[in-house]
């Protein structure tokens, strides 16, 4: 099912004529509705195997936009348009007449437009930040219900009280905080409290991402899993290797653990239950397993086999797990929030609670030289820290000491209890051009699967004990940081990328044919010394390759004409400096390399000619 809402001042109606056999017989062929809300309805061939569930999911979805408005009178639209995949005209009509009767069940007005007319609409939508949303709801037969773990369901149960703790040491009641230095803190808070996680419009890095050939949706497959170009999967895999070392330099032993595990491993299924995700499912023969959705128990199930002395501790083990979530659809956004995903995920052993919690301070200071590699600074990304009640009150000197760290306020949610394994928890957030959040580091504290696992480690008195573990993952998702770059353009915190992540470093333009020679000997001069360079050799005038280079984020462009062969000094354009600048090769070559130096280095696999380069958008 589709819903598009609008919350209207008025809609008028015409019938014209029958769009098909099982038309509604109507009297009068004009209607008239004010002060509604106008729900633009499309039934899909998969809700015909669950009208009784769709009908009611959709109807709660109606009333929650309906209270949101503060409408109480509401027209359903039948309006088939909406999805490329249209149930059959009876099915169709039936799950209408039956959202109907759902909803006159719920206190408000309800009305609907013929089904099975060709219509003239005329509509006055209000205009406000909420007129316009759009729902896909998908039910499951009863009987097939989906997996839902004992930790989402006890999510919707925790109580969360939310805080405000300052660098200074104060707890401020977030309700009651002054956020008028903090516009990215409040509107991280905002999205917190209302926990509305579909967004109304589309984030900037959308649209950026085809625009500069990054990644685009792959229609052949699930939604929520993401192709990417060759520029794209350049910066993903220079994000992989580098955030791989920041971790091994960290001290992290890497593994390598599969990526689908038995619903009848006992350890496994215990931990599902206390894992706030969704999995997505898989049968082999008479055996049901799921995607992975973390390296978790790849490398607990390792830990659980290894023999380890407090000796030992922590022990730091680290993957690249391309992992899979089963997000609901109607919450994925491109690169932000996915059903694939590739995540650096180290998990640390500890022998108690004191080690844990100075572990967690090392951590937090790995994240934010991840932050920093990556070009944000603190003022560009929101903390959040959570907890319970009960950790609070044993812990506070280590809770004030978060905010310090970081040199402003953070946002706390206090639980009244653990729902899950984890407390406490901190996410680095980014607000995108939409105003909602998304995490990209994380640390959290982990009070179970070293029990559940059995995972064991020999103290000093010769005893067997279970750790605590530390669940981190230093950078966030690599498919979130690309987000994070491409957002971060569109609100002007970076201009480009990272000089290490630019798909092309220096851009050399001939000023015409006769140049392009000259262009690749310089250019080879670049790439001995491990930069990437390419030649504009197209047949445009070089305001065009100037201004495309541009368009391409493209650190250094040299334009490339008699006076420099001649001289030697290349006219040289740098990102976000107007003035041009004359330069010899090798003083351009030490810059780039000053500013690089310790990240990783990787060629474009496309041609270095832009003539022979094809389009991928």
């Amino acid at each position: 099912m589709r819903i598009l809402t609008l919350h209207s001042d008025e809609l008028k109606v015409e019938a014209k004529e029958k769009a098909v056999k099982i038309a509604e017989d109507i009297k009068n062929k004009k209607f008239e509705f004010n002060e509604a809300l106008v729900v633009f309805v499309a039934v899909e061939k998969e809700d015909e195997a669950a009208q009784k569930e769709v009908v009611e999911q959709t109807a709660d979805e109606i009333i929650k936009v309906a209270e949101q408005v503060h409408c109480k009178n509401i027209v359903l639209y039948p309006y088939v348009h909406l999805t490329n995949e249209p149930g059959s005209p009876i099915v169709a009509k039936n799950i209408l007449l039956e959202l109907e009767r759902a909803l006159k069940g719920l206190d408000v007005s309800v009305a609907h437009v013929p089904f099975g007319w060709y219509k003239a609409f005329k509509i006055a939508v209000k205009g406000h930040p909420l007129s316009e949303l759009s729902r896909k709801i998908s039910a499951v037969p009863s009987g097939k219900e989906e997996e839902v773990t004992g930790a989402l369901a006890q999510e919707e149960k925790v109580k969360s009280e939310w805080l405000i703790l300052t660098q200074e040491g104060k707890v401020i009641p977030a309700d009651e905080f002054d956020f008028s230095k903090h516009e990215n803190l409040k509107k991280f808070y905002e999205y917190e409290h209302k926990k509305v996680r579909v967004s109304e419009h589309e984030p900037a890095h959308v649209k950026l991402m085809r625009t500069q050939e990054i990644a685009d949706f792959e229609p052949g497959t699930d939604p929520g899993n993401i192709r990417f170009y060759p520029k794209g999967r350049l910066i993903k895999s220079l994000i992989e290797t580098w955030v791989t070392k920041k971790v091994t330099d960290f001290g992290a032993i890497e593994v390598e653990t599969p990526i689908m595990y038995g619903y009848d491993h006992p350890a496994l299924k215990d931990y599902l239950e206390r894992f706030p995700s969704r999995q997505y499912i898989v049968t082999s023969s008479k055996r049901q397993l799921f995607l992975r959705f973390s390296a978790c128990f790849g490398q607990f199930l390792m830990n659980s086999k290894m023999t380890i002395s407090y000796k030992n501790l922590p022990l730091r083990t680290y993957e690249l797990a391309r992992s899979f979530r089963l997000e609901k659809a109607g919450e994925l956004v491109a690169l932000k929030r996915l059903r694939s995903f590739t995540m650096p995920d180290m998990h640390t052993l500890c022998a108690n609670i004191e080690s844990a919690k100075k572990e967690f301070i090392n951590q937090f200071k790995l994240c934010m030289g991840c932050m920093s590699d990556l070009g944000f600074k603190p003022e560009d990304y929101e903390v959040a820290f959570r907890c319970t009640e009960e950790f609070w009150k044993n812990n506070t000197d280590f809770i004030l000491s978060i905010p310090k760290m970081i040199g402003k306020p953070i946002l706390v949610e206090r639980w009244n209890f653990r729902y899950a394994y984890f407390d406490p928890k901190f996410e680095f957030n980014f607000i995108d051009t939409t105003n909602k959040a998304f995490a990209l580091s994380t640390v959290q504290i982990d009070h179970e699967n070293g029990k559940r696992f059995d995972i064991n480690y020999t103290d000093a008195d010769n005893t067997k004990k279970h750790p605590l573990i530390l669940h981190c993952s230093p950078s966030g998702a690599v498919e979130r940081c690309i987000c994070a770059l491409l957002e971060s353009n569109s609100q002007g915190i970076l201009n480009g990328f990272p000089l290490w992540l630019a798909p092309t470093q220096v851009r050399l333009c001939p000023i015409n044919d006769s140049f392009v020679k000259a262009a690749e000997e310089i250019a080879k001069q670049f790439e001995d010394a491990e930069i990437r360079v390419d030649i504009d050799d197209r047949t445009e005038s070089i305001q065009k390759k100037i201004r495309d280079a541009e368009m391409e984020w493209v650190p250094y462009i040299i334009v490339l004409g008699e006076k420099e062969v001649k001289s030697g000094l290349l006219a040289t354009r740098k990102r976000g400096i107007k003035e041009i600048k004359n330069m010899r090769a090798e003083d351009i070559i030490s810059e780039i390399k000053s500013q690089t130096a310790g990240f990783p280095f990787k060629r474009l696999s496309l041609s270095k000619y832009l003539s022979k380069r094809p389009k991928f958008v």
